[in-house]
């Protein structure tokens, strides 16, 4: 898959997670693709009183195993520190920062299903 290709599917999988969070789970998105010293955060939402830091990981298919497998320890620490980050770039402090995913499978032909799993660091 070419980068533009592999791009352009993370785009798509990261606007679906976003709506599906905001509708189905009632979040609010307050950033995305946010750059910090640290790297990159996906999806920042408000879920209640609780800031929640969303890694998108999108997918053709399994045969490289499952989207979530990508999200390791290391993944989960890096995303924590971004969430501090991010919070101190806007002056804020939050009661509680929860770590999310979605996982996105978009096959070639056929709808996409998408998957959220909550506190996975």
């Amino acid at each position: 898959m070419t980068t533009t290709a592999r791009q352009t599917l993370g785009a798509y999988g990261e606007a679906l997670a976003a709506r599906y969070l905001a509708q189905q789970h009632g979040m609010v998105l307050l950033d995305h693709n946010w750059r910090g010293p640290a790297g990159e955060i996906d999806l920042v939402l408000r879920d209640g009183r609780t800031l929640v830091v969303c890694e998108v990981k999108t997918r053709r298919s399994h045969s490289h195993g499952s989207p979530l497998e990508a999200i390791d320890a290391v993944k989960a620490a890096r995303l924590r520190r971004l969430a501090a980050q991010w919070l101190e770039a806007r002056g804020l402090r939050v009661p509680e920062v929860r770590i999310d995913a979605v996982t996105v499978l978009a096959p070639k032909h056929g709808a996409a299903t998408v998957e959220h799993v909550r506190g996975v660091g």
